[in-house]
């Protein structure tokens, strides 16, 4: 399978474990010659290239988009009108237009689609996914999640300050799907309706919070941006309450945080006992060797593409799921702007559970 690569920072690391899972990098692109440099010396059998139109000519059956956050669409679209199989990081699309283009664009194209959202892989999240097919929770009504960085004030507005930085273009609502993503897969819903709230008014783009909600009726809570005490692992943390039992991802640092908390009452289990455990992820391998916790979503996403590729399986995270994640945060940057009063996400079509196009 022959893959090209757009963007080198994110990218080169997609690059890497591309290759690991047993695809061939023959592209790579970035505007910035010292990333070409250093990417040579990774895959020194690519060809390297600064304009990523020149990627359409080289035969590829794949492309990894991993440029800019907030243009990845118009990528996508030039690529899937070439038949050439897409994986977008976030976002899918920065406005509703995009959404819509993005989805007729996939519907009209012999290629796939597939989101790069790994947080949907993580094991945290898999182990609350098995529990929830395995009707642990009973109806699903309250859904949490955070993906928060502890980084100094200093730190923050050097990276969301520089206007020149897609960072410090776009809203703070934006970069959200490593928490909707996530809630859409677990609840199998759709997002209805936004309210975003900045954490502090007197800064109000290095956090935000908003609640969504569901078409399953459930309520979704996501918290991110820049917040202090964050453990050290993934920086993230998800929380699922039912009307049986509740599951959340382990607050804490390294290993702990990828496993998850388990508590059913005792009303609810046939002993008439509290249930309460700790419940630890089992261990990912690639090649027989054991992958990496942080890494583990990248690997079963990068299969997951080859996968489409080669075997025509359907995308792990296919067009629709992955464009009402991003728009999520669309929603979200309007209802900022008028007062944070509730905003409906548009439905461009939504159909069946969100993991199927």
């Amino acid at each position: 399978m022959r893959v090209g690569v757009v963007g080198l920072k994110m990218g080169l690391h997609l690059a890497t474990w591309c290759r690991r899972v047993g695809m061939d990098v023959v592209a790579i692109c970035d505007r910035d010659p010292e990333r070409l440099a250093l990417a040579k010396k990774e895959i020194p059998e690519a060809v390297l290239t600064e304009r990523w139109p020149d990627l359409l000519k080289q035969g590829l059956d794949g492309v990894v988009l991993a440029n800019d956050f907030d243009a990845h669409a118009p990528l996508a679209l030039a690529f899937l009108a070439e038949g050439v199989h897409v994986l977008s990081e976030a976002a899918a699309c920065s406005s509703y237009q995009e959404g819509r283009q993005l989805i007729e664009a996939v519907e009209s194209s012999s290629a796939t689609y597939s989101f790069a959202e790994n947080y949907v892989l993580h094991p945290h999240v898999r182990l609350i996914r098995e529990a929830v097919d395995a009707a642990e929770f009973g109806r699903i009504s309250l859904i949490e999640a955070d993906y928060l960085h502890g980084m100094s004030p200093k730190a923050v507005a050097a990276l969301i300050g520089d206007p020149a930085h897609w960072r410090g273009r776009i809203a703070a609502t934006a970069y959200c799907t490593h928490t909707v993503s996530p809630i859409l897969a677990v609840a199998d819903a759709w997002p209805v309706e936004v309210a975003a709230f900045p954490v502090d008014e007197a800064d109000p783009r290095a956090a935000v919070v908003m609640n969504i909600r569901l078409s399953t009726g459930a309520l979704a809570v996501t918290r991110h941006g820049f917040l202090q005490g964050e453990p050290d692992s993934h920086w993230s943390w998800v929380s699922v309450r039912g009307t049986r039992a509740l599951a959340e991802s382990v607050r804490g640092p390294g290993e702990q945080a990828w496993s998850v908390r388990f508590r059913a009452e005792e009303w609810t289990t046939p002993e008439g006992t509290v249930r309460e455990e700790i419940r630890v992820p089992p261990a990912l391998t690639l090649n027989g060797e054991p992958v990496q916790r942080n890494a583990e979503g990248t690997v079963l996403l990068l299969q997951a593409f080859q996968a489409a590729v080669e075997e025509e399986a359907p995308p792990l995270i296919p067009v629709r799921p992955a464009v009402a994640a991003s728009l999520v945060g669309v929603a979200g940057a309007e209802s900022l702007r008028n007062g944070s009063r509730p905003v409906p996400v548009p439905d461009l079509g939504w159909c069946g559970p969100p993991r199927a196009s």
